[in-house]
């Protein structure tokens, strides 16, 4: 049905107008790479405020191939996302979008990142710098120790209790060994005559 009447055109297609526009979701912005590790870094995000944003899909890809890992989470409001597997000394190349319940906002501006080798971020690790989970292993190496040192000292202590113990047997039986042993030598000695005089035989 054509309608001429400008105003009833107005009055029919402007709710239609507001819904278009309402799935309509910007591109996420100020995309960035962070903890860039040799196999894992984090990417980071913003999105526009009032944007109905319930979950994301980020597509990693490495420079110059073809092979594209797809990422996608819904009913989360999280603005970051790891990305794990990743081969050391190699450029990627990362888009994020947002999701909706309409759809998906078209994709950020690409990101290309590369990761460090082993030995660059062996290198660029500072002495004096631990991270936690270095320092929770060293923690863990520490109680280890600690319990093997208590463990040694108790059974050196069950050992010379023991030791003590034994000597102090040893100690009060000796008295006792003394007393049997003048005992013994009496009875062996040469038997005295009743009158005083030794006995002799006769040959």
């Amino acid at each position: 049905i054509c309608i001429h009447d400008p105003s009833l055109v107005i009055c029919f297609l402007w709710p239609r107008c507001m819904c278009v526009s309402d799935t309509l979701l910007s591109a996420p912005l100020n995309v960035t790479i962070k903890e860039l590790k040799v196999n894992s870094a984090v990417v980071t995000w913003e999105i526009l405020e009032g944007d109905p944003v319930i979950g994301f899909a980020i597509s990693q890809q490495k420079k110059d191939v073809r092979m594209l890992r797809f990422i996608q989470e819904v009913n989360t409001t999280t603005r970051s996302c790891a990305l794990w597997d990743l081969d050391e000394d190699t450029e990627y190349i990362v888009h994020v979008q947002s999701i909706s319940m309409g759809g998906s906002s078209p994709p950020s501006q690409p990101i290309l990142f590369r990761t460090p080798k082993e030995s660059e971020k062996m290198a660029s690790k500072s002495p004096d710098e631990v991270t936690m989970e270095e320092f929770g292993q060293a923690a863990q190496l520490r109680a280890g120790e600690l319990i093997i040192i208590v463990v040694v000292l108790i059974m050196w202590a069950g050992v010379i209790a023991l030791f003590c113990r034994q000597y102090d047997i040893i100690k009060d039986n000796e008295p006792n060994n003394n007393k049997d042993k003048a005992k013994n030598s009496s009875e062996c000695s040469t038997p005295e005559h009743p009158q005083g005089g030794l006995l002799r035989t006769n040959v």
